[in-house]
C-alpha cells in the first residue's frame, strides 16, 4: 500500500514538474518561437501575394514575440522586414533601420557574414532609391550625394567580397548595381525626370 502511495505521489510530482517547466522553462521559449514562426510564415505569404504592408505588420508581430536572447533571428527578420517596407512605400523607415542593423552586424564578430552581406545589399538599395527620390524632389547635390556615394562604396565592397568567395553571379549583380549608382550620380535631372521610378 505504501509503495502505491509513493508511486502515485511520484507521478503527480512529475506532472507538476512538467507543468512548471512548460510555464517557466524551455517550454515558454518554444511557444514564443512557434508564434514567431507563425508570424514569419504569414509575412512571407503576404509578400508572395504582393501585400507588402501586411507583410510588414506580420514581421513587426514576429519581432514583438521574439525572445530577447534570439538576436540572430531578430536580425534576419529585420532584413526581411526592410525588403517588405521598401515595397510597401515605407522607404524612410527601412532606410533608418538598415543603417542601425548594418552597424550592429559589422560590430559583432560573431555575426553571420552572409546576413551582413545581405543587409549591406538591401541598405545600398535603399540608399540608391533615397538618392533617386531626393534628386526628383530637387534637393541639392550636398544632400543626395553622400547617399549615392555610400551605395556605390557598398556595391563595390559586395562585388569584391563575392569575387573572393568565387560567387560570379553575385559579383556580376553587384557590379551592375555599382554602375547604376554611378549613372544616377552623373545623370542630368531632366533625364532622370523622364525615367520611370525604379522597381524596389
Amino acid at each position: 500500500m505504501a509503495f502505491r502511495i509513493l508511486l502515485l505521489t511520484g507521478w503527480l510530482l512529475l506532472g507538476v514538474a512538467g507543468a512548471v517547466a512548460h510555464l517557466v522553462g524551455p517550454g515558454v521559449e518554444r511557444q514564443k518561437m512557434d508564434l514567431v514562426a507563425k508570424h514569419v510564415r504569414a509575412a512571407e505569404n503576404a509578400a508572395a501575394a504582393g501585400e507588402y504592408a501586411a507583410a510588414v505588420e506580420a514581421y513587426n508581430e514576429a519581432l514583438k514575440a521574439l525572445p530577447e536572447c534570439r538576436n540572430a533571428e531578430g536580425r534576419q527578420i529585420r532584413v526581411e522586414r526592410a525588403k517588405a517596407q521598401m515595397l510597401a512605400h515605407q522607404l524612410p523607415d527601412a532606410h533608418a533601420d538598415l543603417k542601425l542593423l548594418v552597424d550592429d552586424l559589422a560590430a559583432d564578430p560573431t555575426a553571420d557574414p552572409k546576413l551582413l552581406a545581405e543587409a549591406r545589399s538591401v541598405m545600398a538599395n535603399s540608399q540608391y532609391y533615397v538618392t533617386w527620390l531626393m534628386r526628383l524632389e530637387g534637393l541639392g547635390r550636398d544632400t543626395w550625394e553622400p547617399e549615392v556615394e555610400a551605395a556605390r562604396q557598398t556595391y563595390k565592397l559586395l562585388a569584391e567580397e563575392a569575387e573572393r568567395r568565387g560567387d560570379a553571379t553575385a559579383a556580376q549583380r553587384h557590379r551592375e548595381d555599382l554602375e547604376s549608382a554611378v549613372r544616377l550620380a552623373r545623370m542630368e535631372l531632366a533625364d532622370l525626370q523622364g525615367l520611370p521610378l525604379p522597381s524596389q
